[in-house]
């Protein structure tokens, strides 16, 4: 009987592709776990139900934009030079201040008078955070506009300015982006 002296590594080659696998397994796990998930808040709903129902949501829109506009009064915004050279024209952020802020928003019909029976709320978010969003519903109406009064911003960052008007059977969104330097 003829020895054979040649050593098989195949064996091992095995495990060490199977323990390779399930550690870079455990590493993509461990991961995607520790990445928070935010949802998105556009039309002031959860995602599911704004895409269930973005049909209704854009004709309320078209609807409303057709006979209706939202103004953001008496703003401070910031001069942004850092995106001349885009082809998409964004309009500058409004300057945020540290504690309380105030906003004025104006709902007019397109031949110019004011709205005053509309159903206004408004949403102080952050584009990728939903942990301190400020939701006010049922603004009041004075003076002509509808006032949000109070807002506390305590951290510096990228904010969005939501409105949601509700006139009849018209729904009309405003957003706008906002800032609060550090």
């Amino acid at each position: 009987m003829a020895k054979n002296n040649e050593k098989t590594y195949w064996p091992h080659m095995i495990l060490g592709f199977l323990t390779i696998g399930l550690t870079l397994s455990y590493w993509t796990v461990k991961s995607a776990s520790s990445m928070p998930v935010q949802e998105s808040n556009q039309f002031m709903l959860k995602y599911q139900m704004a895409d269930i129902n973005i049909n209704q949501i854009m004709e309320k829109k078209i609807a409303f934009d057709k006979a209706y506009s939202i103004t953001l009064l008496d703003v401070e915004t910031m001069v942004m030079t850092d995106n001349i050279n885009s082809n998409r024209v964004q309009l500058n952020p409004v300057k945020l201040s540290q504690g309380m802020n105030t906003f004025a928003y104006e709902v007019t019909a397109k031949n110019g008078t004011k709205v005053s029976d509309a159903n206004v709320t408004f949403l102080l978010t952050q584009p990728h955070s939903r942990k301190e969003d400020k939701f006010f519903t049922d603004l009041p109406y004075a003076d002509g506009k509808y006032q949000v009064t109070d807002v506390n911003i305590t951290n510096a960052g990228r904010y969005t300015l939501q409105l949601r008007a509700v006139v009849g059977d018209a729904i009309g969104y405003s957003e706008v982006s906002a800032y609060l330097k550090p």
